[in-house]
């Protein structure tokens, strides 16, 4: 690692301002920062729109008993409500979008093409509470806007699956993805951490052009020596995933990921 940039072990904002913010006061959603669909393009705006409440200083994404899977054909019984900060995809029919999972994917809801948020580089920060459900995960992931298909990678900044929380501790995912980026090698760890993720702990990403840093609470804790080196968009998701055999979650309901505050900043350098 002493060959490449000395990354701090504290979280250093020095050098950056700060470019977007979300306190989640009041009661509508900040539509010039985001959009309340996930990745309508391979569904439809009305099968992946989010539900969601504000209150209380907070967000708190839900997912209902009633509410659908975003996209059975191609991803079985996965129910999610998702907030973000771009759109892209090519004409009906085909096969540009942001997030090809699968590669059978077509585009069956055309989307304007939108970029609320979408950096290259920067310090992105989320102050957040997971819920210990087995069934439920709640992330913050940046993906390429996908205007050309390598330019495509994620950053994940957090993943939590409720699984995973225990008392005393929380295996907390953080990494980054190639999807079709071939300069980018998957490099993805679950560390088990000191952190109680059913409070409030802030997890944030230091994205460089050498390096991808990742901090909980405002400590390093994984390094990324490769770097995407396009424009992102965020992505902020609560799940309600299927069990081992394919069948629907069960309850409790809602399912809930709560975020207190969202913060993004460039470099003034």
């Amino acid at each position: 690692m002493d060959q490449y940039r000395d990354v701090p072990t504290t979280l250093d904002r020095s050098g950056y301002e700060l470019a977007v913010e979300d306190t989640f006061a009041g009661t509508a959603l900040d539509r010039s920062l985001w959009l309340p669909w996930y990745l309508p393009h391979w569904s439809s705006r009305a099968a992946a729109a989010a539900r969601y409440r504000l209150g209380d200083g907070a967000l708190r994404l839900l997912v209902e008993e009633d509410q659908p899977p975003w996209c059975p054909e191609f991803d079985g019984q996965v129910r999610v409500s998702n907030l973000q900060t771009g759109a892209f995809a090519g004409p009906l029919g085909s096969s540009v979008g942001q997030h090809r999972f699968r590669p059978e994917l077509v585009v069956r809801e055309e989307q304007e093409e939108r970029r609320l948020y979408t950096p290259r580089y920067g310090l992105v920060e989320v102050r957040a509470r997971f819920s210990d459900d087995p069934a439920a995960m709640g992330a913050l992931w940046l993906i390429g806007v996908e205007d050309a298909p390598e330019r495509s990678a994620e950053i994940c900044v957090v993943e939590v699956f409720g699984r995973d929380v225990r008392d005393g501790g929380t295996a907390v995912g953080m990494g980054v993805h190639p999807f079709g980026d071939p300069l980018i090698t998957d490099d993805f760890v679950r560390p088990e951490l000191p952190v109680d993720a059913r409070e409030l702990h802030e997890y944030a990403v230091e994205w460089t052009p050498s390096d991808v840093a990742f901090y909980v609470d405002e400590q390093l804790v994984h390094v990324v020596r490769q770097s995407p080196d396009y424009p992102v968009q965020v992505m902020l998701s609560g799940y309600a995933l299927p069990g081992p055999d394919g069948a629907p979650a069960p309850g409790p309901w809602p399912k809930e990921f709560v975020v207190e505050w969202f913060r993004g900043w460039r470099a003034t350098g």
